[in-house]
């Protein structure tokens, strides 16, 4: 016969002190404190959590769909309704992205999530002088309504949702969108989706931005007016981290500077004249998953806090109001060119962060985008990975499985309050507008940048496969390569084609009322671009009628000193080549000088920045080229500044147009000794052809910049011998 319960033999209850004494025995050096992760945001992860840890947490004990909704937004979550499957993406011409699109759909996507070629971000249309290098790269190139219907052929629009990652040429894009599916026959009531129209992360990391920020901001509050009165369904704005972590900031400035640009928001909308409720519920955010998977699930969780405290303020009357819904993706950044089948499962455990984070839809990279634009067979097993976790994991089962975990509801406080002192941080300086326009939103993220270049560098951080754990040899894989040429050729043959078939004069008409109404402030600019993409005008036409009035926005150019040194920490390596570049300077009689460049319209600047602030930390002279230059421009300026070197930095796969264009240009302007260096995403296929061209030296993602920097040191001597 059994034993009552109540005189079963129980186990004897450890003391904290019990298990320190313990862990004393094994931990380095003997001291236990040696076991606690200090996170890039400044948070101490300790080794072992107690409920000791959850005293006077005021939200461990919530539940999901009420206030204040750090559970998740809605009530059952993934038991009822799993997240949305996304599948980011678009390259090429419009009917090479609809394809891929209807066969995403076909195997299980749920979504379409639009990626645009660089010259539409930037307003331009295809024909345009400066972005010969641009067109149908890292995205699907549009230049008018006629692009955007075949981009959505047999989509149907009003089942369907689209989100679309556009910010500068916003207005133009948007109108295009509902314009194609009017003339499917979907009225705009019955759209849904997001379109990004977050400006304010442009102009601290990505740079996609057209005008100036007041014009900007301006325009984002005529698109809440305008969707909020005719698109119900459809989400006026997506607040995006994603971009600022791919930049470099940590999960705390990330989650900060994001909330606090969704406040800006809802200021400007309120600016409009509308209630709170007419638009709050349809904001949404969207961020970045990264491989800090303990800090990642925090960061959602306490992301949904904290924006419900923000939305307070405003009093809002609708629950709704105080949500914060998100999409997510996995890191970009994160992905490696080196042994990159490790991509698959990085962007596995990212998905995951994501899932147990509680995000409304996800997109998850493909292994080969650190090389290339995705191939078929990649983005198959990028989008089945969220497949097999929904469908046979049954982690969907549950509704927030980490609630209670002592660690985790420790660690979502930790984060709201590293988050919380930047938001008060940022309301002390007037808010997140004049932030951004300091410079100093920009400053934070390029520092933790450098910060995480550095100890990756000096191996403090292992990433497997490229400082730690190396192949011997990297075997050659299939990538996806566009011609630039052709794709460019077949979009002005349709731009010409639309310009003579139109009616010119009704387009005119358009065109100048957009002018009006961006200088007179009356009127809703949306409406007008509408009725402009209607009557055929393009993307580029729309951009210039703003243009005349708010011109385009140039930005400073500035870069951090000192955070990569501190972080390497001073090897033997560093201090050598640091002695190698002084000698350098007392034999030439001045330090060697290289110009960073960021040739086209190519705006992503963090491997830039990070190269420039290394490079200056040895003892070079860093010159950093302005954003959007064109390869003779940048041969203008680095001869201006006699500078030994010119290191062009691409991630837009525009280097096989670009490289040799500044070659030619150098060649012209008399100054072929001036060596060119090229960092960034290239395939390793391209690299012959390369230097072919005349360059001297190619680093891919994963070259330690000391090795790099060593190595054009060493060809600028070769040069000048």
């Amino acid at each position: 016969m059994s034993a009552k319960p109540e005189s079963s033999p129980v186990f004897a209850t450890a003391t904290l002190e019990a298990w320190t004494k313990a862990a004393t025995k094994s931990a380095p050096g003997g001291n236990v404190d040696a076991l606690n992760w200090i996170t890039p945001d400044g948070i101490t992860v300790k080794p072992l959590y107690t409920a000791a840890d959850l005293k006077g947490l005021q939200y461990s004990d919530t539940l999901p769909g009420f206030e204040p909704y750090l559970r998740g937004p809605q009530a059952t979550m993934y038991a009822v309704r799993p997240w949305t499957i996304r599948q980011y993406a678009g390259f090429s011409t419009a009917e090479e992205s609809n394809a891929f699109y209807r066969k995403a759909l076909a195997a299980g996507g749920q979504g379409v999530s639009v990626a645009f070629d660089l010259a539409t971000h930037r307003g331009y249309d295809s024909d345009h002088p400066r972005v010969t290098g641009d067109v149908g790269k890292a995205g699907v190139a549009i230049d008018s309504v006629e692009d955007m219907k075949i981009l959505f052929d047999q989509i149907p629009l009003d089942k369907v949702s689209v989100s679309m990652t556009m910010n500068g040429a916003v207005l133009p894009v948007l109108a295009g969108y509902v314009i194609a599916a009017e003339e499917q026959g979907v009225p705009q009531d019955k759209l849904s989706g997001t379109i990004q129209n977050d400006i304010l992360k442009e102009f601290m990391v990505r740079n996609t931005y057209i005008f100036p920020p007041e014009p900007s901001m301006r325009i984002i509050g005529d698109i809440i007016e305008y969707t909020a009165k005719n698109m119900p369904k459809f989400n006026s704005i997506s607040i995006s981290g994603y971009h600022m972590q791919e930049a470099g900031a940590n999960q705390a400035l990330e989650m900060a500077f994001t909330l606090a640009d969704g406040k800006e928001y809802v200021k400007t909308a309120l600016a409009k004249g509308m209630d709170v409720d007419e638009f709050a519920g349809r904001l949404s955010f969207f961020w970045a998953v990264g491989m800090n998977f303990y800090l990642e699930i925090a960061k959602m969780r306490a992301a949904r806090l904290l924006w419900c405290r923000i939305m307070k303020e405003f009093d809002p009357k609708n629950p709704k109001s105080l949500m914060l819904r998100t999409h997510s993706q996995t890191s970009g950044w994160s992905l490696t060119e080196q042994d990159p089948y490790n991509n698959v499962v990085r962007t596995t455990i990212e998905a995951m962060a994501a899932v147990f984070g509680g995000t409304q839809s996800l997109h998850t990279n493909s292994f080969d985008e650190a090389i290339a634009l995705p191939t078929e067979f990649s983005a198959r097993i990028a989008r089945n990975t969220q497949l097999i976790i929904q469908e046979e994991t049954h982690i969907t089962n549950v509704v927030d499985p980490w609630a209670g975990s002592y660690m985790m509801e420790k660690l979502t406080q930790d984060m709201a309050d590293a988050a919380w002192a930047i938001i008060e941080e940022v309301d002390a300086m007037g808010g997140m507008t004049k932030a951004v326009d300091s410079g100093w939103a920009k400053l934070k993220i390029e520092a933790a940048a450098a910060e995480k270049q550095a100890r990756i560098d000096s191996g403090k951080d292992v990433i497997v496969g490229v400082n730690k754990y190396k192949l011997a040899k990297e075997d050659a894989i299939e990538i996806l390569e566009v011609d630039n040429v052709k794709v460019r050729e077949s979009q002005i043959a349709r731009l010409n084609d639309i310009k003579k078939k139109r009616d010119a004069a009704q387009v005119q008409q358009a065109l100048e009322a957009i002018t009006k109404i961006a200088d007179s402030g009356q009127g809703n600019l949306l409406d007008a671009a509408v009725k402009a993409i209607r009557a055929r005008a393009t993307v580029g036409e729309i951009s210039d009628a703003m243009e005349k009035v708010f011109g385009r926005h140039r930005a400073d150019t500035q870069k951090v000193t000192g955070v990569y040194a501190a972080a390497y920490d001073s090897a033997e390596g560093w201090d050598k080549l640091k002695k190698e570049i002084a000698d350098f300077a007392d034999e030439e009689g001045r330090r060697p000088r290289v110009m960073i460049a960021k040739l086209g319209q190519d705006g992503h600047d963090r491997g830039a920045k990070v190269v420039a602030t290394a490079f200056a930390d040895l003892g070079f002279d860093v010159d950093i080229g302005s954003l959007f230059q064109t390869p003779e421009e940048c041969a203008r300026q680095a001869v201006e500044n006699d500078v030994h070197a010119v290191g062009v930095s691409t991630l837009a796969a525009g280097h096989k147009t670009l490289v040799p264009a500044i070659l030619k240009a150098l060649k012209e302007q008399g100054a072929d000794d001036i060596i060119v260096f090229v960092g960034g995403v290239i395939p390793r296929q391209d690299y012959d052809f390369l230097y072919e061209a005349g360059v001297k030296g190619i680093y891919g993602p994963g070259t330690p910049i000391p090795a790099s920097a060593k190595d054009v040191l060493e060809q600028i001597r070769k040069a000048r011998a």
